[in-house]
């Protein structure tokens, strides 16, 4: 299966218009105190603005992905390091709690793991894509 070119490009967009909006959104433009509490690590409003960052440098390589190869994968693992550490986290908290606390943050906590594994795997695609490309023309 090839994924068009402009196809990609709207999935930079879409994952950092994730992240922007969704920690803006969750959030409640950082004021939601209950997001940190729950992981005060990676979750802090540091660690929530950094989110929002990253989101910043999909958007800014959208429509020029294909010079950045390595830059993908570098997302790839920046959003597998994300995920896992949401999977982890999951094994090891009570989600209804959150939602007992505040239910915007309990509905972040349930979705930004997931959206981390599913850019995860569209970055490792491009990534990939863009290896395999490199090596045809070599050839």
């Amino acid at each position: 299966m090839k994924i068009k070119s402009k196809t990609i490009t709207y999935g930079f967009i879409a994952a950092g218009t994730m992240n922007i909006g969704g920690v803006l959104i969750f959030s409640r433009f950082f004021t939601n105190s209950t997001i940190p509490e729950f992981d005060p690590v990676v979750l802090s409003s540091f660690g929530l603005l950094m989110i929002l960052v990253w989101g910043l440098a999909y958007l800014s390589v959208a429509k020029d992905f294909a010079k950045a190869k390595w830059l993908i994968a570098v997302f790839s693992i920046e959003r597998f390091i994300y995920g896992f550490v949401w999977t982890k986290w999951l094994m090891n908290n009570d989600l209804s709690a959150v939602y007992a606390e505040d239910t915007m943050a309990g509905i972040f906590y349930t979705i930004y793991g997931a959206n981390d594994w599913l850019f995860f795997l569209i970055f490792s695609y491009v990534f990939s894509r863009l290896m395999l490309k490199k090596n045809e023309s070599n050839n």
